[in-house]
C-alpha cells in the first residue's frame, strides 16, 4: 500500500481529537471575545446568589417572547424555551463552588486579635487556602427579617481578609512532619478580621470594635450571624494566564464556566423543536442534597410548569412521557492532565486542555460505583450532533481506575429516566482557589451546548 493511501486510511479509520488553538485568525478572535465576556461573568458571580442575580439581569436584555423561568430560594434558576415536541433539551450546569463558610457563632479573640470561625465547604486542598487574599460575601437576615447584602474585599479599596499560615520556622513537627490531610487542622482555619482595640481597658475590646463597626455599617448584632450565610472566596480577578493568553484563571469554573455557556447557548440558539432548559442548581459540592440540591423537587416542579404552559395537565403518565422523550447534558468539568503529574491518568482515556469538550460516559469511583453511565446509542447521538456542528470534542475519564475519581449530577437525573451524559470542559488545578480553563475549550463548550439545544 503507498504511503499516500495509509495515510488516508489512517485518517479515515483512527480517532484523534485535535488542539483547538490549530485554527484560523478570526476564529481566534472570536474565542478571546467570547472569553472576555465569560471573565466579566466571573468576577460578578462569586456566589451562587450572585450568579442567579447576574442570569436574571441578562434575562431581562435577551429573552424572547417564548421564554420564561423558574426561581427556587434564590439558588436554582431554569431558564425555559417551549418547544413543539414532547419532552426536553436540558443542560444542567451547578453554580455553588468549594469554599469556606463562616460557623453560625463565629466572632472571637485570640491574643488581641478578632476572628471568625469557619467551616470548609466542598473538596478542598486546606493548605491552599491560607495567605492568599479573601473577600466575603453573602447575606445576613436580622431578627426583624431584613435581609442584608454583604460583598466586602472585591473593590480596590475593600480590605480583604486572610487565613493565617505558619511560619515555616516553627513548623517543622507541627505541619512538615505530618501527612498533608493531618497537617491543616480545618479548626485552625481562622479568618482574621480586626485587630484594634475599641477602648484598652475593655474585655475583647478588637472584637467589640469589630462588632461595632459592623453595627454602624449594616446595623446588625452579634446574634444575627446565627441567621447569616456568609461565604469566604478568592478576592482575586479573574486573570488571562500565560504570554499568549490562552488559559483563563479564576474561582470557581467548575461549574460556572458550564453555567455561563449554558446561558449563552440559550439564548442564542436560532431553533429548537423540543423544549430546551438551561438549569442551574445548588449543592453538588456536598452530594446535592437539601432543598436547593439536585435530588430536590425543584425539576418537577419545572416539569409541571412547562407541560401548563402547554396546555396540558400534569398527571403522572404526562409526567413520564415528557421524562422519559427528554435528553440531558450534564455540564460539569473534568480534570485535565497536568504535565507535572501525568501518571494519575490513563493517557488514551484523559482529558487534554486545550482539546475540546470533554464527553464523559461515566463518573464515580472504581468499578463506575455511584455513577450515570450513558447508553452507547445516546453517546452516538451525541456524538453525531457535535461533529455535524464542527464542535471541537473528546472523551475522558477522571484519572486511572483506581487512582481517585469523582461524582457529578448526572446520577441524580438520570434516576428520573432521562437519558443523561456528562459534558463540559477540562480544567486544570480544579477545585483550587484559582482554577485554569483553555479559552478555545470555553468557546467548544458553548458551541456544543448550542447544537445540543438546536438539534
Amino acid at each position: 500500500m503507498s504511503k499516500k493511501k495509509m495515510e488516508e486510511l489512517s485518517k479515515k479509520l483512527k480517532y484523534e481529537n485535535k488542539n483547538g488553538w490549530k485554527a484560523s485568525h478570526a476564529y481566534t478572535d472570536k474565542v478571546f471575545r467570547f472569553a472576555e465576556r465569560y471573565k466579566e461573568f466571573l468576577g460578578k458571580c462569586k456566589t451562587e446568589r450572585e450568579t442567579i442575580e447576574q442570569v436574571l439581569t441578562e434575562l431581562d436584555k435577551k429573552k424572547n417572547n417564548k421564554d420564561f423561568f423558574l426561581i427556587n430560594r434564590g439558588k436554582n434558576i431554569a431558564i425555559v424555551r417551549l418547544g413543539k415536541e414532547n419532552g426536553m433539551k436540558l443542560i444542567a450546569s451547578h453554580i455553588d463552588a468549594p469554599r469556606i463558610d463562616i460557623k453560625q457563632n463565629p466572632l472571637f479573640e485570640e491574643t488581641e486579635i478578632a476572628l471568625f470561625h469557619t467551616h470548609y465547604y466542598g473538596g478542598i486542598k486546606k493548605y491552599q487556602w491560607f495567605n492568599i487574599p479573601l473577600a466575603l460575601h453573602g447575606v445576613i437576615v436580622k431578627e426583624n427579617l431584613e435581609k442584608i447584602t454583604v460583598n466586602i474585599g472585591e473593590n480596590e479599596d475593600d480590605p480583604v481578609f486572610i487565613i493565617p499560615d505558619l511560619l515555616p520556622h516553627l513548623s517543622h513537627n507541627v505541619i512538615d512532619e505530618k501527612k498533608v490531610k493531618e497537617a491543616f487542622d480545618a479548626e485552625k482555619m481562622n479568618l482574621i478580621v480586626g485587630s484594634i482595640p475599641i477602648d484598652k481597658e475593655e474585655k475583647e475590646a478588637v472584637k467589640l470594635h469589630v462588632l461595632n463597626i459592623l453595627y454602624e455599617k449594616y446595623g446588625i448584632k452579634e446574634e444575627d450571624f446565627i441567621s447569616a450565610e456568609l461565604e469566604i472566596v478568592p478576592a482575586m480577578k479573574p486573570k488571562d494566564v500565560g504570554f499568549d493568553r490562552g488559559f483563563i484563571a479564576a474561582y470557581a469554573q467548575d461549574d460556572r464556566i458550564c453555567a455561563f455557556c449554558s446561558k449563552e447557548a440559550f439564548f442564542d440558539a436560532a431553533k429548537n423543536s423540543k423544549t430546551i432548559v438551561a438549569l442551574m442548581i445548588d449543592k453538588e459540592e456536598i452530594g446535592s442534597d437539601g432543598n436547593t440540591g439536585a435530588k430536590s423537587r425543584f425539576l418537577m416542579d419545572v416539569i409541571i410548569k412547562i407541560l401548563k404552559a402547554k396546555g396540558k395537565e400534569a398527571t403522572l403518565e404526562s409526567v413520564g412521557e415528557f421524562l422519559s422523550s427528554s435528553e440531558v447534558l450534564s455540564a460539569d468539568v473534568n480534570g485535565a492532565v497536568n504535565p507535572m503529574y501525568k501518571d494519575v491518568h490513563e493517557k488514551d482515556n484523559a482529558s487534554y486542555i486545550n482539546h475540546g469538550v470533554v464527553m464523559t460516559k461515566f463518573t464515580g469511583h472504581g468499578g463506575k460505583y455511584m455513577a450515570n453511565d450513558a447508553s452507547a446509542e445516546f453517546v452516538g447521538k451525541i456524538r453525531k450532533i457535535f461533529n455535524d456542528a464542527d464542535v471541537n470534542w473528546q472523551t475522558g475519564e477522571l484519572g486511572k481506575v483506581d487512582e481517585g475519581g469523582g461524582g457529578t449530577i448526572a446520577k441524580y437525573l438520570a434516576s428520573w429516566n432521562m437519558d443523561v451524559i456528562d459534558c463540559g470542559p477540562a480544567l486544570l488545578s480544579m477545585h483550587s482557589p484559582y482554577e485554569i480553563s483553555s479559552k478555545t475549550d470555553l468557546f467548544e463548550t458553548y458551541k456544543a451546548y448550542k447544537a445540543f439545544f438546536e438539534e
